[in-house]
């Protein structure tokens, strides 16, 4: 079967492996033997029998790509944040049993130090991570809603407002999508959250989420899961505004002054420590400001019934502000400067860039994943 010259071109790339005309030591082979004329035109192939060429993948030909801004990135942004808020938070149940406890009882859990010897002596070991359960999958939830929602907010806010507007208001654009994110996260977040506070802060209530999500249930119904949504909102909005706004622009600025080199330059452990930081300092200022309704959260899920004029007349204005405040600053420093670490290690291992610095244009082609 004869096979035409545009016909192996086709199959086999590049050109000099099967084009005569584009060889030169072929050429140079041809014009060195006597024995070989010249001939005004190649001559076609012929074969007795079919041979399967080896045939090299073109560079043109489509491969496997997760586009930037396609269901498919958002999907790894959610898994991303699933993972960092799910596994941080669990990690630091210890702390944060001991948080609530404070701010519950402030008269029998004192100090962190003294927190801790009251909590090891009544329960032991096993009593330092109570409530990991509802931790964890409400965390997960959270997590998931909050990065992956917050990346497509980010690219709807920007493209509304245009190339121009999106880089002179870029704050205004990363406060307005994590807010947006954030209101739907804490939906997922809010009865995971309410059973936690219930068996931290109340011995005996029931052993984990699987006794204490129907307890819960039946004492105050399936509203009562919600009951806490709105100081959950007035922690958790303000909190997350602060941890991207804040994290975004540090980071822009430590490769535009720290760093002596373009983003792109930089190594992936350069990157995540960048994330890092950026992220416990981010941190730091979140719990400032979203503590006093962290304190109202752990009141009013700790009380049936209570209300926020309640938690006020017995905390006091200035208890709402300080009380536990020093642990949850180096609890939520360090956890969010995590969660940062973790979200953009899973995005470079998926073949994402990190998050802020110099990023890619919305419009720019997409990233390959690497080749398993």
């Amino acid at each position: 079967m004869a096979i035409s010259e545009s016909q192996t071109r086709s199959s086999l790339i590049p050109t000099f492996l099967y084009s005569s005309s584009a060889i030169p030591f072929q050429k140079m082979l041809r014009s060195n033997d006597p024995c070989v004329l010249p001939s005004p035109s190649p001559s076609p192939i012929v074969e007795s029998t079919p041979r399967k060429a080896f045939a090299i993948p073109s560079p043109s030909e489509p491969r496997k790509k997760l586009e930037m801004y396609s269901p498919a990135f958002y999907a790894a942004c959610a898994v991303g944040g699933s993972l960092s808020c799910g596994l941080t938070h669990t990690a630091v149940t210890p702390l944060d049993l001991i948080k609530c406890n404070m701010q519950i009882d402030p008269v029998k859990y004192k100090s962190i130090s003294s927190g801790f010897g009251v909590l090891l002596k009544e329960q032991g070991i096993r009593g330092f991570f109570r409530g990991w359960a509802p931790t964890f999958l409400g965390y997960s939830a959270q997590g998931a809603c909050k990065y992956g929602i917050y990346e497509f907010f980010k690219k709807y806010y920007s493209d509304i407002a245009g190339p121009e507007y999106a880089a002179k208001y870029k704050t205004l654009i990363y406060l307005a999508g994590s807010a947006s994110a954030e209101v739907i996260a804490d939906v997922a977040l809010c009865p995971f959250e309410a059973v936690k506070v219930r068996v931290q802060t109340q011995p005996g209530f029931a052993r984990g989420l699987s006794d204490g999500l129907p307890k819960f249930v039946r004492s105050e119904g399936a509203l009562g899961l919600y009951k806490g949504i709105v100081p959950l909102w007035g922690r958790q909005i303000p909190y997350t505004m602060m941890k991207f706004a804040t994290f975004e622009n540090l980071v822009e600025l430590i490769y535009k002054h720290v760093i002596p080199k373009p983003k792109n330059e930089c190594s992936s452990a350069l990157q995540l420590g960048v994330s890092f930081a950026g992220g416990y300092i981010a941190g730091v200022s979140c719990a400032i400001v979203s503590h006093p309704a962290d304190n109202l959260v752990s009141f009013l899920n700790n009380a049936k019934g209570a209300t926020v004029g309640d938690a006020v007349k017995k905390l006091g204005v200035w208890g709402l502000f300080t009380r536990g405040l020093p642990l949850r600053i180096v609890m939520i420093g360090t956890l969010t400067g995590a969660q940062w670490v973790i979200y953009d290690a899973f995005k470079v291992f998926v073949g994402l860039p990190t998050t802020g610095g110099v990023a890619p244009a919305p419009a720019a082609a997409a990233i390959e994943l690497p080749s398993a």
